[in-house]
């Protein structure tokens, strides 16, 4: 016997982010970073593909730090550049 298909869940609240936390602490600072580094590169992808860049190699470095600008972000080094185009090449 087929099991029916969910429906679709309708988001109707303007989305809220979740309460930021405290990093643990103990860890190298390599550590601290490289996870910030990956916080930003995933902020830059989403705005990224929000503005209507799907390619990475539409994603070149002045395009990701006005990017940056325009959401109240840092601009980014070339390495997280360098990041914000592989997570858009993997999430694909």
């Amino acid at each position: 016997m087929p099991v029916p298909a969910a429906a679709p869940m309708l988001i109707d609240l303007p989305y809220a982010p979740l309460a930021k936390r405290p990093l643990p602490a103990g860890r190298p600072r390599d550590w601290y970073i490289t996870h910030n580094r990956r916080l930003k590169a995933m902020r830059l992808a989403i705005a990224l593909l929000d503005s209507g860049v799907y390619l990475p190699n539409q994603a070149h470095n002045q395009r990701i730090r006005i990017t940056a600008e325009l959401i109240g972000v840092h601009p980014p080094s070339d390495t997280t550049c360098h990041m914000v185009r592989a997570l858009m090449r993997y999430a694909r």
